[in-house]
């Protein structure tokens, strides 16, 4: 599931008269970047939401050849990362991968989703989120989200401290997660709160460089990173 439905405020001014995943980056919009990593590692299928400009996006959409996409269609109420998994459930496998739309990163020695698939395991896990040390996450300035044991076991930075792991966007969810799930629209948070309550969110350090373009000053860097390397 690609999500692409949020309404992009950070990216303003680009996103007043487009949606954040149509913004361009090195040369093509940012969803772009994400779906061909999906097409790269030979995965058939994505579901993607819309609301903002939603008709821009699924137009858009309708020209690629690969993946197959589906729209899951959030035009009447924007429904958040948890909310939009949940209403695309029905389309989704067990389990299913996870990504924002405006992804980019370079792969390390493996590619983003084998490096999570490497680690998954359904008997101890319901989300495997995709993390990345602050040397591999450019232009990210932030204090990180994650602290992460050798099993793999995630604690969530405490207020005022520094976490070492930040998270990419990119996740394996099982249908577990999503058991007993709000009405409406809300976000991912609250499950994994859950989760993290009972000893099932887990993390995998990812192996190559991930870029965080939320606002308009972090294109450039990056297009500039992209090109070297």
């Amino acid at each position: 599931m690609v999500m692409a439905a949020g309404l992009g405020r950070r990216m303003r001014p680009l996103t007043a008269s487009q949606p954040k995943p149509m913004v361009r980056v090195a040369g093509k919009p940012l969803i772009d970047h994400a779906l061909d990593r999906i097409a790269e590692a030979g995965i058939a299928r994505a579901i993607v939401n819309v609301h903002y400009f939603a008709d821009v996006l699924e137009a858009h959409l309708k020209e690629r050849a690969s993946p197959e996409i589906r729209v899951s269609d959030e035009r009447e109420m924007l429904l958040e990362t948890g909310g939009g998994m949940v209403h695309a459930l029905p389309h989704l496998p067990d389990p299913f991968f996870s990504l924002n739309s405006d992804n980019i990163w370079l792969d390390g020695p493996r590619d983003a989703f084998r490096d999570l698939s490497a680690c998954w395991d359904a008997s101890r896990m319901d989300a495997l989120l995709l993390l990345v040390p602050h040397q591999r996450a450019i232009n990210f300035s932030g204090p990180g989200d994650f602290h992460m044991d050798a099993g793999g076991q995630l604690q969530r930075r405490a207020p005022g401290r520094i976490a070492p792991f930040i998270f990419t966007g990119i996740q394996i969810v099982s249908h577990r997660l999503l058991r007993d799930a709000p009405g409406g629209k809300f976000s991912t948070n609250v499950l994994w709160d859950r989760a993290l309550g009972e000893g099932r969110l887990h993390g995998a350090a990812f192996t190559g460089q991930w870029f965080e373009v939320g606002t308009p000053e972090a294109i450039r860097p990056t297009e500039d990173a992209l090109i070297l390397g």
